[in-house]
Formats: structure tokens, sequence, C-alpha cells
């Protein structure tokens, strides 16, 4: 039987998902993106709605939006409705089998995710990105390519850590906040700033 999956958003990011699926054993992959019908093909997979079908009972759904509280209200509305939301990790990746991750979640290419480690609906780990032991990863939340958090991290709701950022070990960063990219992170982030540099402020 085909493992059939609709993807939501056929940006880059949905690319590097689609390609991942892929690698995961998905035969039957397809975007549905705001740009249909204008946009018919991202690479070698069909666009083929400009929104999700009221009918989902035969798919598997991931959202691959970039912009973290847009991937998250979707990901809520399709709870609510039960639709067959599905992770996606590489082959790749190595996951601990003590991590706990939520829903509609995505786990790129050579991430690494700790023992004891909790990861709420929507979350990406992104490639090469790493995150210890005993983290608490909030929904929605981005760890960008080449991120490393440390252990008993906290990332709070929709932040995100930019490319190549570092965070010490049991730091807070709040939610919806932004660290730069390749920031060092040695204190709590309040919720709603924005932090970079070294040491990050």
């Amino acid at each position: 039987m085909k493992k059939r999956l609709l993807i939501v958003g056929a940006g880059g990011h949905g690319a590097v998902v689609a390609d991942a699926a892929e690698c995961c054993g998905y035969s039957d992959i397809s975007f549905v993106d705001a740009q249909w019908p204008e946009l018919l093909q991202k690479i070698v997979w069909p666009v083929v709605a400009a929104s999700l079908p009221v009918q989902l009972q035969d798919w598997q759904v991931i959202v691959a939006i970039g912009r973290n509280k847009d991937r998250l209200d979707l990901i809520r509305e399709l709870m609510k409705n039960d639709a067959n939301l599905t992770t996606i990790i590489h082959p790749s990746a190595t996951v601990s089998k003590y991590a706990i991750l939520g829903q509609g979640c995505f786990v790129a290419a050579h991430a690494v995710i700790g023992a004891g480690t909790k990861i709420g609906h929507g979350t990406i780990v992104n490639t090469s990105a790493s995150v210890d032991h005993d983290c608490t990863l909030g929904n929605g939340v981005h760890i960008s390519p080449g991120a490393h958090l440390a252990g008993t991290v906290t990332v709070g709701e929709c932040s995100w850590i930019g490319l190549g950022a570092v965070v010490r070990e049991g730091v807070v960063v709040g939610e919806r906040a932004m660290v730069g990219a390749g920031a060092a992170v040695v204190a709590h982030v309040p919720e709603g700033s924005k932090v970079m540099g070294i040491p990050a402020r």
C-alpha cells in the first residue's frame, strides 16, 4: 500500500520535507500551496490545490510553512479536525527512544535529539542541529541548521533559534523570542525579545 503525504507549503522548506519523506518511504507526495494553480510543481512533486481538501482520510499531512505562528495555527486547526498529522524524521537523524515528539514535527538530516527531551507540536529541528538531553521545546519552535542546544535548555512556543547559534545548559528562551545566527546564548532570553552576538544581548 502506498504511503501518501500532503505537504502544506511548497517553499524551500517544503522541498526539504518532501525529500526526507521520500527517504522515509513515502511514494505518493503532493503539495498544497496558496500559489496554485500558477505553481503546479515543486522540483518533481505536484502542487495539487491551494488549500487542504475537506476529506483527508487517505492522506497523512505535514505543515511545512516556515513562519512559526502560521505553521502552528494551521496544525492546531488540523488537530481539532482529527487530521492524520505525521512527523517526518530523516533516516540520518539520531533521535533518542527516550525523547518525546509532538504531532507534525520535522527532524532534518543529521539532526540529533537527546534522551529525556520533550518537543511540542509542529516544531522543526533542522539540518545538523542538536538538542541535547532533557530539553523542553514548545509548540511551533524552529531550531535552525547547525544550531546546538546544551542539556536542560527550555525554548518557548514559536521561538526561533538562528543558524549556527549555541545555547548554554539550563538557559530559558521565552516564547516568541528570536536568537540571531551565530549567537552564543549564556543567559535567559525574555519572551518576545531578539538577541544576537557573542555573548548574545
